[in-house]
């Protein structure tokens, strides 16, 4: 058997916008004890990662990071027509996760105490960004 879902996450520009409790709670709504949870995002801009979520300051270094890594307004960069941020964002998302599988044991997200679910949006705008939520048992 499976459940399906779609969430939606707004964010107002780039960072991490941690949304675990909102899978926890679907997950614990489908009451199923066993499975995997798979969570994928359906855009091209941003991405997904399970990360730190106790210490904010791990989260401004990856993103100061990765922002280094990727800066924007290389000239190299043709597909610039939604901004100096377009290619960069595409870029980063190859790198980093459009999917998570995640374990379901005895009915919760097998997470370790630290780790977060985190959409890494890399746009400088605020967007509402779609996340599909499956379960297979």
């Amino acid at each position: 058997m499976s459940h399906q879902d779609i969430l939606r996450v707004s964010t107002h520009g780039q960072g991490l916008y941690e949304f675990t409790r909102d899978v926890e709670s679907w997950v614990k709504e489908q009451q199923v004890t066993a499975g995997v949870c798979h969570v994928f995002i359906q855009h091209t801009s941003c991405s997904l990662t399970i990360q730190e979520n106790a210490d904010p300051s791990a989260r401004t270094d990856l993103e100061n990071w990765l922002n280094r890594l990727v800066p924007e307004n290389d000239p190299l960069y043709t597909h610039t027509m939604e901004g100096p941020d377009d290619m960069p964002a595409h870029i980063k998302a190859i790198l980093t996760n459009v999917s998570l599988s995640i374990p379901i044991i005895d009915g919760r997200l097998a997470l370790g105490t630290w780790q977060g679910i985190y959409l890494w949006e890399h746009r400088h705008q605020g967007q509402q960004r779609r996340i599909i939520l499956h379960i297979s048992e």
